[in-house]
């Protein structure tokens, strides 16, 4: 057989031969998806090679600034100014949020089954990074080259739920650890504690952009009624967000490799429990089409999203005016998660397109996200074994002093 044909075995063209070289599915797939994933790892490649000429964290302040002050808080304006609901399609947004919550007990309720994650600032910020999706970084792109174009406007409208709820409510919880923590190391009174907490807010960017653009929405405006001058500063504004925040990424992550393997436990419980959260709403969606199937396996399958993020950025700062005050998240934790997470789904999401015909059922789902959530308990299990002392068995008897 000549080297140029071969026998695509996708989900979508399975049994068409590509002659003179031409690889219908594998080829735009390489050209549209994989090739945009692999742009966004080297930028953050590109971030990572900057740490030297950056060898203070304090060095990063500037670019975190330029990042919550002006990139994020313009691209969040123009997100929620392009929200428009349809009521047939009602159902996407809130089947996002539904996924959000059922992510976020499961974390609350069940990682301690699997995970062995202390309470403290680590876990609060497990809790703020996991629940959230960041589909148009890790999953877009896929369902763009793999499905169509109608399949991409349904995912940005189920994207709208887990908008609600990584930009308002990971905020209103962020606030809420914060607010209930420094009432216990703080003496002063909760009018005065009630009153720095609404000043702080109104001094974000981030929240002024919120409160504004929750008033046009609700008097019927959008991005078009501001001047066209306006609308191409905010969107030249809003094009920084990207890069940015890869590059912040890049500079600022520090892993080590003996903390790789937790990294990808941590990530593994999540995709496993997404599976499993997915399973559920197959079995009670029955008869969905195979483009609606794959997208409700791989949006969930998204990375985490980078605005929590900002919400913990913003108690760190309102914690440094404070002094004295512990720290409510772990910011380091946190850009460790979020330079994972990128990857980790990028693979996941690939091998659900690759893979399709056998994924898109509720068995399947179930069997794959249990195998991931038996694959996170191994490693603490050998931990373990590996401590434990001839001491630690019942049969040992104990020496007398």
């Amino acid at each position: 057989m000549r080297p140029e044909y071969y026998l695509l075995n996708s989900s979508l063209n399975r049994g068409i031969i590509a002659p003179d070289g031409i690889l219908l599915t594998l080829f735009d797939f390489m050209n549209a998806a994989l090739q945009q994933t692999f742009e966004l790892l080297l930028i953050i490649g590109i971030g990572v090679l900057l740490q030297k000429k950056l060898p203070k964290k304090e060095s990063l302040g500037g670019v975190k600034t330029l990042i919550l002050s002006v990139a994020l808080p313009a691209t969040i304006f123009i997100a929620l100014l392009k929200i428009k609901l349809d009521q047939s399609l009602l159902f996407l947004p809130l089947m996002a949020l539904v996924f959000n919550f059922s992510l976020f007990f499961a974390m609350r309720y069940l990682m301690k089954f699997f995970l062995p994650i202390k309470k403290g600032s680590k876990k609060r910020t497990i809790m703020m990074l996991l629940p959230s999706l960041a589909p148009g970084l890790s999953c877009f792109p896929f369902i763009m080259a793999y499905l169509n174009e109608d399949a991409l406007a349904l995912a940005a409208l189920a994207d709208v739920g887990n908008k609600v709820f990584v930009l308002i409510l990971l905020y209103i919880l962020a606030m809420y650890w914060y607010r209930k923590r420094a009432e216990d190391q703080t003496e002063t009174s909760n009018s005065s504690k009630l009153k720095r907490l609404l000043l702080s807010l109104l001094n974000e960017p981030i929240n002024m952009v919120i409160v504004v653009a929750l008033v046009m929405l609700a008097l019927g405006w959008n991005l078009g009624t501001f001047p066209e001058f306006l609308q191409n500063t905010i969107g030249k504004l809003s094009v920084m967000m990207m890069p940015l925040v890869l590059l912040f990424i890049g500079m600022a992550v520090r892993i080590k490799w003996s903390d790789l393997g937790a990294m990808l436990q941590l990530l593994g419980w999540r995709s496993g429990m997404t599976f499993l959260i997915t399973g559920f709403f197959l079995l009670l969606l029955p008869g969905l089409g195979k483009s609606m199937t794959l997208l409700l396996l791989v949006f969930p399958q998204s990375s985490c999203s980078f605005w929590p993020f900002a919400h913990m950025s913003a108690v760190s700062a309102l914690e440094h005016k404070n002094a004295g005050t512990k720290p409510t998240f772990d910011l380091d934790y946190a850009i460790n998660i979020l330079a994972c997470s990128l990857p980790f789904s990028t693979v996941v999401i690939i091998g659900i397109f690759y893979f399709g015909d056998t994924v898109t059922n509720a068995t399947t789902c179930f069997v794959m996200g249990g195998i991931m959530l038996i694959l996170t308990i191994v490693p603490n299990a050998f931990k373990v074994k590996s401590k434990r002392t001839l001491r630690d068995f019942p049969w040992s008897v104990k020496r007398k002093a």
